[in-house]
């Protein structure tokens, strides 16, 4: 099994800069001891789209679910993130619906 690196949010902060500033992924590699390019490029994106509290979320998938970071979220910011995953949940069932509808008009 591999061991997945947690890298210091320091760490990533420092290695965007260095990007910014036209450095090499592989030197940047190698002056902070990163394993893998792509997470650099993974830092970048975050970087670019606004995302920098990622930088400070644990090993895991709360990325994709957003989890994670309902700590450092205010009680409305909590209410806004429940209300969407909500809304989303109420979609899939939906267009679930929809399916299920077309699936038996199929069979009848």
């Amino acid at each position: 099994m591999v061991k997945r690196e947690m890298y210091p949010p320091a760490v990533k902060y420092q290695a965007v800069q260095m990007k910014l500033a036209v450095k090499s992924t592989k030197v940047i590699m190698e002056e902070l001891g990163i394993k893998n390019k792509t997470q650099v490029k993974t830092w970048m994106t975050w970087f670019r789209n606004g995302e920098t509290y990622r930088f400070e979320q644990p090993l895991g998938k709360q990325y994709s679910y957003g989890k994670g970071v309902v700590e450092q979220m205010t009680g409305s910011e909590q209410t806004q993130l429940e209300l969407k995953r909500l809304r989303m949940e109420n979609d899939v069932l939906k267009k679930y619906k929809q399916l299920e509808r077309k699936w038996s008009q199929k069979h009848s």
